[in-house]
């Protein structure tokens, strides 16, 4: 076994190795030309007595910052696993999320009392040409820079870069309500700087509450996605001898990685060593066919009765008792062994469900449909679609 495994790690080496790599040449870019813009704008905002401008350009600095904090989360978070953190160290690239989100916030904030100052006491603001020049082409450079930070950060699948670019984009939108807010004042003397300045920290303050609301969601657990779930769900019942797949849990460490856990049903037929070959195979594919992303580290497994037509007719039975409340999504993993009168299955539950309410309830309705029967039933949580 350890040699079929080789080539997965290696591959997977690899692949982290050229993702680091385009995560951190798109971050530098993003450093380079976030200073370049900030020092124009700095010098421009100055030299106008612009306040708008000014906070413009601290916005380009923190996004400067926000970079070179992705490169270092970028190199720990690729540091290999070991005896302490034995699933890597991905999960750092939460919490430089997090400490970007905090500096984003605080420079939101500091704009944001600096501008509602510039309100109370508002001083004037002067342009010239070559000042609206520089405004116009930091609006364009960051278009460029948005389209090229977010084709690399989906290349590179890293939620981080794609966010910036999104931002950079955003960043656009707020230098040419700048550029706007000069054009009037030379054309009508109404000046717009201190308002400006308002809505662009407004809305840096609501990007950095967002950004913490998500890196704080990361850290705590987030439901997969449907695709992934259904993806997992479609390689595992490729599988020759696995009937259903159910009770999928994936547990992210980091972007890259999730190890998680499955059930699989088969028919009770089944010996040991054939379950042996059908639970490597569906780890080693999942592997694969994920390009090393998902890790199934445990394959659970439910038998299907195959040698009584009576267990067909209570199972189909018992689906249609089950699955018609409300708060059941899924009955399966059903198994009755009618000589004994046992009986045992999984329910799906919503989780707004009252867990204890709705098993006393499903398990009275079955013990009514099948008197004098065992009746086991186990309430899962609906943590994939």
């Amino acid at each position: 076994m350890a040699q079929a495994t080789t080539p997965d790690v290696e591959s997977r080496a690899g692949e982290t190795s050229d993702r680091q790599r385009t995560i951190v040449r798109a971050s530098v870019v993003g450093i380079a030309a976030n200073v370049a813009l900030a020092a124009f704008k700095a010098a421009v905002g100055l030299a106008s007595n612009s306040i708008a401008v000014i906070l413009d350009a601290v916005n380009n600095l923190s996004d400067a910052l926000s970079s070179v904090i992705t490169i270092v989360g970028t190199r720990l978070a690729a540091k290999p696993a070991d005896r302490n953190h034995p699933f890597g160290h991905g999960r750092v690239e939460y919490l430089t999320t997090t400490v970007i989100a905090l500096i984003i916030l605080y420079a939101g904030v500091s704009s944001l009392v600096e501008s509602v100052r510039k309100v109370i006491w508002p001083e004037p603001a002067s342009y010239d040409v070559l000042s609206l020049a520089i405004i116009a082409v930091a609006v364009a450079a960051k278009l460029l820079l948005s389209s090229y930070v977010t084709r690399k950060g989906k290349e590179a699948g890293s939620d981080t870069l794609v966010a910036s670019g999104s931002d950079a984009r955003f960043d656009a939108v707020l230098s040419a309500s700048v550029l706007a807010a000069a054009l009037v004042y030379i054309a009508s003397g109404v000046s717009l700087e201190a308002w400006v300045g308002i809505a662009i920290s407004a809305f840096i303050v609501k990007a950095g509450i967002e950004m913490i609301s998500g890196a704080v969601s990361d850290m705590l657990g987030q439901r997969i996605t449907p695709e992934l779930s259904a993806q997992v769900k479609s390689i595992a019942r490729g599988v020759d001898g696995v009937l259903g797949v159910y009770d999928l849990f994936l547990h992210a460490y980091g972007p890259e990685l999730l190890v998680g856990s499955l059930h699989v049903e088969v028919v009770d037929t089944m010996t040991a060593s054939q379950i042996d070959v059908l639970t490597r195979a569906i780890e080693s594919r999942v592997l694969k066919e994920t390009n090393c992303k998902v890790v199934i580290a445990a394959v659970g497994i439910y038998s299907h009765n195959t040698h009584d037509d009576a267990a067909a007719e209570a199972e189909s039975k018992a689906r249609e008792i089950l699955e018609g409340h409300p708060e059941v999504v899924q009955m399966h993993g059903f198994y009755v062994d009618v000589g004994r009168r046992y009986m045992r299955m999984d329910c799906v539950v919503t989780f707004d469900a009252d867990r204890e309410g709705i098993r006393q309830h499903l398990t009275e309705d079955m013990r009514e449909a099948f008197p004098g029967y065992s009746i086991w039933i186990t309430l899962d949580l609906d943590v994939s679609d």
